[in-house]
């Protein structure tokens, strides 16, 4: 049985806002924002990932403290290019960290407006051979 991770929820004080940062700035694709008298979540994805973030007001999405999620990891062909389209973007990166000088030793991170972290990890493998193939891209239909 394949066991696959596709939705983390991500705590945050201000959905709009958290819309605006990861859409806008970071360049995630959102999936759907769905806003009735019951609830508000809005799923929003990585380009070239099959897991989504997912932020709201369902009750499960009210058990964590706003910025207390730590350490989520995006993976990157350049990280070098990812960090200066962020910076470009008015995304607030630190500076880029080579623990290892073979693929998979190069990071960077930064924050959302909660606080919550990532970590941006460079695999050049990414640029030929992407974990989800370009021709099976698109959720929901898109």
């Amino acid at each position: 049985m394949d066991w696959t991770l596709e939705v983390v929820v991500v705590p945050v004080s201000d959905i709009d806002r958290s819309i605006e940062f990861y859409r806008d700035r970071i360049g995630f694709e959102l999936d759907h924002h769905t806003v009735n008298e019951h609830m508000t979540v809005a799923q929003l994805t990585p380009r070239g990932s099959g897991c989504s973030i997912v932020i709201g007001t369902l009750p499960s999405q009210q058990e964590m403290t706003p910025g207390s999620l730590k350490g989520l990891q995006l993976v990157v062909a350049d990280a070098y290019a990812a960090r200066e389209e962020l910076l470009g973007r008015g995304v607030d990166a630190s500076e880029i960290t080579v623990f290892d000088e073979r693929d998979g030793g190069t990071f960077f991170g930064f924050a959302d407006p909660d606080g919550n972290t990532w970590g941006v990890q460079q695999l050049k493998v990414r640029a030929d051979t992407p974990l989800i193939p370009h021709e099976t891209r698109g959720r929901f239909g898109a």
